[in-house]
């Protein structure tokens, strides 16, 4: 079946609801790990479960060099290959192009994209439907359109023709889509620019894709206030009845800007990638368990946090770990933080429920920025 969005209540902009899929039914707003290349770093689906993960990310443009959609294909598709049995979203590489190409060269053609592979420098090229036929075969439940992501940096003429380039791909993909049991999402792009971000999302919505996603947004060099613009500027075109996607967004204070101005679903890298190099979320702000003074501090990282980690291990067990660069250390604390955002958005729905939402905000916010 093609997923399918309910909304149960708003609050402002804020939404809450649930997401029906082939693999169950999800509270939204949701925060999604990311399993780039079929596992989400270090971790088993039984331990996301007991998270309670909903929706995780791969990636086509990963999967596609190592070990190839056939190869997923052939293992009966990534919920198989991966033994979770949970949705699965795929990303359509567009975003891995721009930023991990050999040498960041790349040469953009309106069929599509010539660039180097960042892994051993052999030339690829990445169009459309090449995109989608992959998604297609991997067999995720929310596969996405081939887009452009342009740089935080780019003017408004380039952003421009970006943006045209990026509908004329979307509809290519969406005409070469061939999984029914499969749901395509459009992204809306356009910079912090009003009318390019109003005219991404009116004409992608024309093409009624099963959901809408923001792009554009988590690039180096982007600053917040653009952030929140883009997003602004594209809600009020995107229609309520289908999920909205907030793509590479995973900082505790952004999911609630976001989830404030209208956003259901967030993905990042970050709790994972900030865990292997020692830190971690709290409800206090980020900390780097590196840190001395936790040496003889035999407590958990939040003793009100139910995670795992939190459950079994001490602040010195953990920097012993790091200190001695033991790969558990950097195990135990993406447990902890993909736990933290997940229970961030668990806490969100309830404040939703009661009404709560601009005084929950608000209280997050001060304690985490300390203020």
């Amino acid at each position: 079946m093609k997923i399918k969005y309910e909304l149960l209540k708003t609050c402002g902009n804020a939404r809450r609801g649930k997401l029906h899929t082939n693999h169950g039914t999800f509270e939204t707003p949701m925060f999604m790990p990311v399993g780039t290349l079929a596992n989400v770093k270090t971790l088993v689906p039984e331990e996301l479960k007991e998270m309670n993960s909903a929706v995780i990310l791969s990636n086509t443009y990963h999967l596609w060099l190592r070990p190839g959609e056939d190869i997923v294909n052939k293992a009966g598709g990534l919920h198989k290959f991966m033994n979770y049995d949970g949705p699965i979203l795929t990303d359509s590489g567009g975003f891995q192009v721009f930023s991990l190409a050999k040498n960041k060269k790349k040469d953009i053609t309106e069929e599509g994209v010539h660039f180097k592979s960042h892994i051993d420098g052999r030339p690829l090229f990445l169009t459309p439907e090449k995109s989608i036929e992959i998604q297609n075969k991997l067999d995720s439940d929310i596969a996405m359109s081939f887009d452009e992501c342009p740089p935080a940096s780019a003017d408004y003429k380039y952003l421009k023709n970006s943006v045209e380039r990026t509908l004329r791909w979307a509809k290519r993909g969406k005409d070469a889509f061939n999984n029914p049991n499969q749901s395509l999402f459009g992204i809306v792009q356009g910079g912090p620019i009003e009318d390019l971000r109003r005219f991404s999302a009116t004409e992608t919505v024309k093409m009624d894709f099963d959901g809408y996603s923001i792009g554009g947004v988590a690039n180096d060099g982007e600053s917040k206030e653009d952030m929140y613009k883009a997003i602004d500027y594209s809600i009020p075109y995107l229609p309520q009845d289908k999920p909205r996607y907030l793509m590479g967004v995973g900082e505790p204070i952004d999911i609630l800007e976001g989830v404030e101005r209208g956003i259901d679903m967030f993905d990042c890298v970050l709790p994972t990638r900030i865990a292997r190099h020692g830190n971690v979320f709290t409800h206090h702000g980020r900390v780097n368990m590196r840190n001395l003074k936790f040496r003889e501090d035999f407590t958990p990282i939040e003793e009100d946090c139910d995670c795992y980690t939190c459950k079994h291990y001490t602040r010195a067990y953990i920097r012993h770990l790091l200190v001695a660069n033991e790969q558990l250390a950097g195990r135990l604390l993406s447990i902890h933080n993909i736990r933290f955002l997940i229970k961030e958005c668990e806490d969100i729905r309830n404040a939703l429920d009661e009404d709560r939402f601009k005084e929950f905000k608000e209280e997050f916010i001060k304690n985490y920025t300390n203020k």
